[in-house]
């Protein structure tokens, strides 16, 4: 079954354009594009795509406000990636804090949007590797006191194998950069991570990289 998307922004060729990657995709449908944040909250509503890329800045109602409704409003909601010209941390940190899934700025290649919006649709998610390693580092200095730490220690210890993997994924990596480092098939790295998010409590990737960092893990030599 096709990955159903709806695409959110206030310019008809940004718009265009990324229907016409996702489109040329076997797996992936586009069911609307729409012109603002109202409009995607009627569209989600009307269609339920699996998937919604969202622009920050929109006419009526913004992406990380659309992103916090959708994020409250107790039903199934789509996965969301917020596609966006500008690199700002706080628009960052309030897209993934909100619940957002992805968030890539427009310079992004079509292979990596493609890649976001199956990330997103599986449950997991992508950041474009020009801000994850800052925005990491930045939120776990914001975040890193005893209380946090402690609050998010893992339920069963992490094997020297998991701590290898998510050092990796810290460091932005993506699943089959990680494989290729510790010479693991995709699978092998996939279920590692799997474990670790169940063991973490974690959401998605980026929210276990960002727990690397704030526990130290990331920068630090041994488990």
């Amino acid at each position: 079954m096709a990955i159903s998307v709806v695409i959110a922004d206030d310019q008809e060729m940004v718009r265009t354009g990324f229907r016409m990657i996702l489109e040329s995709q076997p797996d992936i449908e586009v069911l609307a594009d729409v012109v603002d944040g109202e409009a995607a909250l009627a569209a989600v509503e009307e269609l339920r795509p699996d998937v919604l890329l969202l622009d920050i800045r929109m006419p009526r109602l913004d992406g990380l406000e659309v992103t916090r409704r959708l994020a409250g409003s107790g039903r199934d909601t789509p996965r969301i990636v917020i596609v966006t010209t500008f690199d700002l941390d706080e628009y960052v940190h309030a897209a993934l804090r909100g619940g957002a899934s992805g968030f890539l700025l427009k310079d992004a290649s079509p292979a990596m949007l493609v890649e976001a919006v199956r990330a997103a649709a599986v449950g997991d998610s992508l950041v474009s590797p020009a801000i994850t390693v800052r925005l990491l580092r930045d939120m776990a200095t914001r975040t890193r006191t005893p209380a946090a730490v402690a609050a998010r220690r893992p339920a069963e210890p992490l094997t020297e194998r998991e701590v290898d993997v998510v050092r990796c994924l810290a460091r932005g990596m993506t699943n089959a950069e990680i494989g290729a480092e510790l010479y693991v098939s995709l699978s092998t790295v996939k279920t590692h991570l799997a474990n670790v998010q169940a063991k973490l409590d974690a959401r998605n990737r980026v929210e276990i990289a960002a727990w690397a960092w704030e526990s130290g893990l990331a920068t630090s030599s041994t488990p």
